[in-house]
């Protein structure tokens, strides 16, 4: 007679309770890397910037200085060198970001459009991104340069005189523009590139069977179906640009070239902190600079949503 042996109990109420607590678990446990590196070197960092701000902080003395409130705020809100820095950095930020958003489109509609040789434009137009700034600078300055710089010579040819790049305090900032545009057009480009690329190819057969050619099919299919690539490239470069530091310090010098012309907000706050050592001041400063960026991102956010609602 053949013995049965006892089948293993089934496993208790307890079990399923005890694996949806580890799967409760796991997705907060993998994302808490990340927020302890964010908490400590992102929020840590502006909420000790928000408490220096407050303090008359000095690089000649130790711990935070005697607390003034809000009279740093005071100070920079009237004060005309922060909004002359401001000024220069928006009017930076107008002239970078209009051109880049609409050559890289262009170049990234007609790399796309190539059929031979296509990763050798892709190549060509991505390269100068990769470069260092001080490279960038190095070539720059000496195209800018009076008397002996490429472009003044090329312009000579033509008989055209050429103005004082780095010397006219009119010339020197859209000067220093043009040198970013050139720098980073690759990483919008690219941007681009990859957003057509999603785009479907039926999409465009129906408009072309609709009888839609290449110029409407551009701007009733192409541009309406990029403008999250669009927003976030504008959004992308407008919080570069106000950042704007390195190009403008090593292109038109110290203090922003000819009569601070080109002085932008980040090398007020730098001059303010490591030249006039009020860090509590140059916190300020960069602190109102933060609100900016902080607004401009809560616009691109705001558009993205109702992009996404289809509003």
């Amino acid at each position: 007679m053949a013995v049965h042996s006892p089948t293993a109990p089934a496993a208790g109420p307890r079990a399923a309770p005890a694996a949806v607590r580890r799967h409760h678990w796991a997705g907060p446990g993998m994302v808490l890397p990340f927020l302890l590196l964010y908490l400590l070197f992102m929020i840590g960092p502006v909420a000790y910037n928000l408490v220096v701000s407050l303090f008359n902080t000095s690089l000649v003395h130790s711990g935070l200085g005697p607390f003034v409130g809000l009279r740093n705020y005071g100070e920079a809100l009237t004060s005309a060198d922060f909004w002359h820095t401001l000024w220069h950095t928006v009017w930076f930020t107008v002239l970078t970001t209009v051109p880049l958003v609409a050559l890289s489109l262009a170049l990234a509609l007609m790399a796309e459009r190539v059929r031979r040789w296509r990763w050798l434009f892709r190549t060509v137009f991505f390269a100068p991104y990769v470069l260092p700034v001080s490279a960038v600078a190095l070539v720059f300055t000496y195209v800018y340069a009076d008397r002996i710089g490429l472009l003044q010579h090329l312009l000579s040819l033509v008989g055209v005189t050429s103005p004082g790049w780095l010397s006219d305090p009119r010339w020197v900032l859209p000067s220093v523009a043009a040198a970013t545009v050139w720098w980073t057009l690759g990483f919008t480009f690219v941007l681009y590139l990859a957003a057509l690329q999603d785009i479907p190819a039926d999409v465009l057969e129906a408009a072309a069977i609709d009888g839609a050619g290449p110029v409407r099919r551009l701007r009733h299919v192409v541009v309406p179906m990029l403008g999250r690539t669009t927003a976030l490239v504008t959004v992308l470069q407008v919080i570069a640009s106000l950042k704007v530091f390195d190009q403008v310090y090593l292109i038109a010098g110290s203090g922003g070239g000819p009569a601070g012309a080109a002085r932008s907000s980040v090398e007020y706050v730098y001059d303010s902190g490591f030249t006039d050592m009020r860090v509590g001041y140059a916190a300020t400063v960069s602190f109102l600079l933060f609100l900016v960026m902080l607004a401009v991102s809560a616009v691109w956010f705001a558009v993205s949503r109702r992009t996404d609602q289809g509003v």
